[in-house]
């Protein structure tokens, strides 16, 4: 091959109309400026490994000098005389630098970045209510609210959300919970529940693996600075409260409404739960109720009790919701506890919660002596003990005899008018 010393007017000279041409230069064994017909140009090394030819491109002409190029192809010969070879060497550092940036994009991506990464991730496994939580507590604020004056208040996880991932350690999270506990513990607690979730789960994705710390959700710090949330004191009805609760409950302008809040104490199930009711759960042949469950990833089957098939007998078939709403965006019930704080006014009872009609199903059920593993079952709560978890599987029509039992026994005390079906019930219940 031709030898000369390559120099900026031969490269800007040299051309080709083959698919492509070499002038190899003189100073350096085995570099050499390539042509092609196109008009591209770089320079390249060749030389011999293990007895056979082999050709790397060092680059561009546009990006290398010439000098820059020669001392890249004298150090691709000395790897070729120490048995290396400069194709994997060169592979292996470009590996390398690919990982030292990747490791730097972890490090610099922000908590809100890898929070909605989080979201888009699982939000097709989360119920409607559980994906809602996790936006509501991580939104910035200052929305106008929909309903009502004044703007929405930044969420309990907005001042963690512009901090780097890697800077979210156990004391800026021990910090903030201290923060947020002199003002709205309840909110705090739930906060930090969905960001320990969210810093599992960001531990075990490589693209954030190295930058999530597990100790900044980690046992001490729920022991030291997470409040304990007690259980509502007076959040559930006495029996001398029910008259006057369904009186205005069922005096109330929206039906849909009125017959929501009622279901909803005789059922015991969680307000999401029951607000998601489709038609296609109802089964009123065979009176069952469908209920997506929060625990059980198939739902559960609950009795479809006599009051409570009146009520949803006599609701609107709108929409595919049986608790529908056309100014909804969803199409169903939203905020019923406007409604139900409306209800508690007119009848002069003190404040209970949604969540305290579910729990007073199961304090109101004791009355009728109905066994705890059966109200568990019904409310869907998770089993308590060996036995119930292992080898209690009660049938429906078992579930219906004490369900029809609570549910007369409730509508006795608040004073209604029950069919034929409810009386039946009630007269099983054995009370003084």
């Amino acid at each position: 091959m031709a030898r000369i010393k390559l120099t900026a007017g031969r490269i800007r000279d040299f051309a080709t109309n083959k698919a492509q041409a070499f002038l190899w230069d003189a100073d350096v064994s085995g570099f050499a400026l390539r042509a092609t017909a196109a008009g591209s140009k770089a320079f390249v090394f060749q030389g011999k490994l293990d007895g056979r030819d082999m050709r790397v491109t060092i680059g561009d002409v546009r990006s290398w000098g010439i000098d820059t190029a020669r001392a890249e192809a004298r150090r691709m010969g000395t790897l070729i005389d120490q048995g290396i070879d400069p194709r994997q060497e060169k592979a292996e550092r470009l590996e390398a630098v690919e990982t030292k940036r990747v490791e730097a994009r972890r490090q610099d991506v922000t908590v809100a970045e890898a929070w909605g990464a989080y979201l888009e991730a699982r939000k097709a496994k989360w119920s409607e209510r559980t994906l809602y939580d996790h936006i509501a507590v991580a939104r910035t604020g200052g929305e106008v609210r929909k309903r009502g004056p004044g703007t929405i208040e930044p969420g309990p996880l907005a001042s963690l959300m512009l901090l780097m991932l890697s800077d979210l350690t156990a004391d800026r999270v021990s910090a903030w919970l201290e923060q947020e506990n002199t003002r709205r513990p309840t909110r705090a607690a739930l906060a930090y529940r969905l960001m320990r979730a969210f810093i599992r789960w960001a531990a075990g994705m490589p693209e954030y693996q190295t930058a999530a710390h597990l100790e900044a959700v980690g046992s001490r710090v729920a022991r030291d600075h997470l409040h304990r949330v007690k259980a509502k004191e007076g959040d559930c009805f006495q029996r001398e409260q029910l008259p006057a609760w369904f009186k205005a409950v069922r005096e109330l302008s929206n039906p849909v409404q009125a017959a929501y809040l009622q279901a909803l104490l005789l059922t015991g199930t969680r307000r999401e739960e029951l607000a998601g009711l489709r038609w296609e759960d109802v089964d009123f042949q065979w009176k069952s109720l469908h209920i997506a469950d929060k625990v059980e990833e198939t739902g559960r089957i609950i009795p479809l009790t006599p009051f409570v098939a009146a009520l949803l007998a006599s609701l609107p078939r709108r929409s595919e919701w049986v608790f529908s709403s056309p100014t909804a965006a969803t199409g169903r019930i939203q905020e019923p506890r406007i409604a139900h704080n409306r209800a508690l006014a007119i009848a002069g009872l003190p404040h209970l919660s949604l969540h305290g009609l579910r729990r007073s199903f199961g304090t109101l059920s004791e009355w009728v002596e109905c066994p705890v593993g059966i109200v568990a079952q019904i409310m869907g709560h998770k089993p308590s003990a060996i036995a119930e978890k292992h080898y209690r599987r009660r049938p429906l029509d078992l579930l219906r005899m004490w369900h029809a039992r609570i549910e007369a026994w409730i509508l006795e005390q608040a004073g209604i008018e029950q069919p034929e079906e409810v009386a039946a019930g009630l007269r099983l219940v054995k009370i003084a």
